[in-house]
């Protein structure tokens, strides 16, 4: 590597290196820019390294404060559920970092989360209560039947490798009557939402490659993604014994960050495509 390029990889998005000149002044701010300096080094390797996302020191900074953009939803989930979080056992499942296990913390809920990720688990870890947070995959969740009033599943269903196993975990450790709220990727978006990319919905995984390849970004991310419709998640949903109650429409009308977007709304209008599943779910629910 050479200098100049070792430079950009190591270089501070800013946050962190502000973060840092704190450290001098308190434990609290030492342990604030030890925390941040890991963060950046996390999102950076998702952003830069697994993603190739041009603009990764912009995508990095937001998520070094992100706190405005967690109460979003924090404040999204109260709304679906047409209530306040207060007093609510809520599981996040794929909690990442643990932004949205503050939020909803802030919120007054007693929030868990789970990730496979052990380097996420480590920073959720410090950022929610003690015991809160389990490293765990979404097909085996390490709580009993009926542990939560809420289970909260965003950007994560189109990653684990059973998506029918994991909804019936999810349904598993709901008190009946809880309420499972899931966001992911519509297998039909035109717009990738992890590559940031204008995507031709239904392509072959081999054209997905070569169509990455062609715009000089990584593919091994791919393996990852396993994106489904609003029907294939009822029928997973049906199964589990947690039927949709309520169809959402999160960001349906948002524009894309390209010049192809009043292609892209006109095809999502005419064909009548929800760039997201977003719903709610009830245990035991009419079907």
């Amino acid at each position: 590597m050479s200098g100049r390029a070792a430079d950009r990889a190591t270089a501070p998005v800013g946050a962190a290196a502000a973060a840092a000149s704190a450290s001098a002044t308190s434990p609290a701010g030492a342990a604030a820019a030890a925390l941040a300096v890991r963060l950046e080094a996390y999102y950076t390797r998702y952003y830069r390294d697994a993603l190739g996302i041009p603009g990764w020191r912009e995508l990095v900074a937001v998520r070094l404060d992100d706190t405005a953009h967690e109460d979003r939803r924090a404040a999204r989930l109260a709304e679906a559920l047409g209530r306040p979080l207060g007093g609510l056992a809520v599981l996040n499942v794929g909690c990442g970092t643990g932004g949205f296990n503050a939020a909803a913390a802030r919120a007054g809920a007693a929030a868990w989360g789970v990730d496979v990720s052990a380097d996420a688990v480590g920073l959720a870890a410090a950022r929610a209560p003690a015991g809160r947070i389990a490293r765990a995959a979404a097909e085996d969740l390490p709580f009993p039947d009926g542990a939560f009033d809420v289970v909260y599943c965003y950007s994560t269903l189109e990653h684990v490798a059973d998506a029918r196993r994991a909804l019936a975990e999810m349904a598993r450790v709901l008190r009946p009557g809880g309420a499972l709220y899931l966001h992911t990727p519509g297998r039909w978006a035109a717009f990738e939402t992890h590559y940031k990319v204008v995507w031709l919905p239904g392509l072959p995984a081999a054209a997905q490659r070569a169509y990455l390849r062609l715009r000089r970004r990584p593919t091994g991310f791919l393996a990852t993604l396993r994106l489904f419709s609003l029907t294939e998640c009822r029928r997973m949903l049906a199964a589990a014994g947690a039927p949709v109650a309520r169809v959402l429409d999160d960001g349906a009308r948002r524009p894309v960050p390209s010049r192809l977007w009043p292609v892209i709304r006109a095809y999502y209008r005419v064909c009548r495509v929800r760039p997201h599943v977003e719903l709610l779910a009830v245990k035991g629910g009419a079907r």
